[in-house]
């Protein structure tokens, strides 16, 4: 065991920060097969089914973060920060982790802190353009902060960031397939602009209303739609189409499994403003109207939209302005080639490759210098 490289990663909660996570163990494992990588999330998460599926181990903790609709649920917390720490301290012990990797969640704080003290190096990974509360303290006791952003020195130690970019779902930078077979998966007409909205997995509320209040623009107009409306609000939007028809130019689906695809076929692209979200659109080079999310610790993803925005790199719409102005200004901009072409050569102006390579590098020389 004494010679075996063992890394240990920590984080989860959404698929904006399993998706790099799973994409830096990747890289790791191509430069060194014989690493052993352990992860470390929260029970009840996405990544305690997301991280063994991509055929990794994986520990679950019980932290949570804390409630504010229901402090009640709140009366456990200490219980479980307490429960979690005595948890990760034996994970240490029995996996003796020679450097350890933090991507934001729940579980990070916890893991990190506890290597930190005992002298593994550690590096944390801010997906976003303001560092949340958990990275802003790992990151006085990390070796290196991987960021995806200028002026990350607001909120950690300058000699110690390195610029990186966000890791992204290798099989997207992959995909072969080309515009008009893609636009033809979805049923249709290749020679017709096309806009794809996404809400993440779940859908977002806003999005999915920005199309029902205009199916008569949608239905007048000579664009194509591809709407994945969220497996939570699919059932309701479905019977509200069953009451008053869906247009014969929107494919309406609850959750789209080839983004690959589906990005190739959009002319543009409307979503909110996650980091790796972004990271995407920046490395395929999709010309966005990003909605950022109004429900989000401190406003990170306005701030993520506005990096790209004061680079004239995409389009932003507020949460609550979107009901009334998205499909508009989406129609407006799809059949206004020289806007596309604008905004998709600004945007790949931004796009940081290899991000997953470069962190793996740093991972591995912080392990070996240990």
């Amino acid at each position: 065991m004494e010679n075996e490289l063992r890394i240990i990663i920590s984080g989860g909660g959404t698929g904006g920060h399993i998706f790099p996570a799973v994409s830096i163990a990747n890289a790791i494992k191509a430069k060194r097969p014989d690493a052993k990588i352990l992860f470390v999330g929260a029970e009840g998460r996405m990544e305690m089914q997301r991280v063994p599926a991509a055929g990794y181990e994986i520990k679950g903790l019980p932290i949570c973060g804390f409630n504010r609709s229901n402090l009640l649920k709140n009366i456990t917390l200490p219980f479980k920060m307490w429960k979690s720490d005595r948890m990760v301290k034996r994970i240490l012990k029995d996996f003796r982790p020679m450097a350890a990797v933090g991507v934001g969640g729940y579980a990070s704080f916890p893991t990190l802190k506890a290597a930190a003290s005992r002298g593994i190096p550690c590096l944390i990974q801010e997906q976003n353009s303001f560092a949340g509360k958990t990275n802003k303290i790992l990151g006085k006791t990390a070796k290196k902060i991987c960021v995806a952003y200028e002026g990350m020195e607001r909120f950690f130690p300058a000699d110690r960031i390195m610029m990186t970019g966000n890791p992204v779902r290798q099989a997207l930078l992959e995909t072969t397939i080309s515009h008009e077979e893609a636009v033809r998966s979805f049923g249709f007409d290749p020679a017709k602009k096309t806009i794809l909205l996404v809400g993440g997995s779940l859908g977002a509320r806003t999005i999915n209303e920005s199309v029902l209040q205009h199916l008569d623009l949608v239905r007048q107009s000579d664009v194509q739609f591809i709407w994945q409306t969220g497996k939570y609000y699919s059932a309701q939007i479905a019977e509200q189409l069953r009451q008053v028809g869906c247009p014969d130019n929107l494919k309406v689906t609850d959750f789209i499994s080839d983004m690959g695809t589906a990005y190739k076929a959009a002319d543009l692209v409307i979503s909110r403003a996650g980091a790796s979200s972004i990271s995407e659109f920046c490395l395929i080079g999709k010309a966005v109207i990003l909605v950022p999310s109004p429900n989000v610790a401190e406003d990170h993803q306005t701030k993520n939209a506005m990096a790209l925005v004061n680079k004239q790199a995409a389009l932003y719409v507020k949460d609550a302005d979107a009901p009334q102005t998205l499909l508009p200004l989406a129609i407006e901009t799809v059949t206004n080639d020289g806007r596309l072409a604008s905004l998709r050569e600004n945007i790949l102006k931004l796009a940081l490759p290899n991000s997953a390579d470069i962190i793996a590098d740093e991972v591995l020389r912080l392990a070996e210098n240990k």
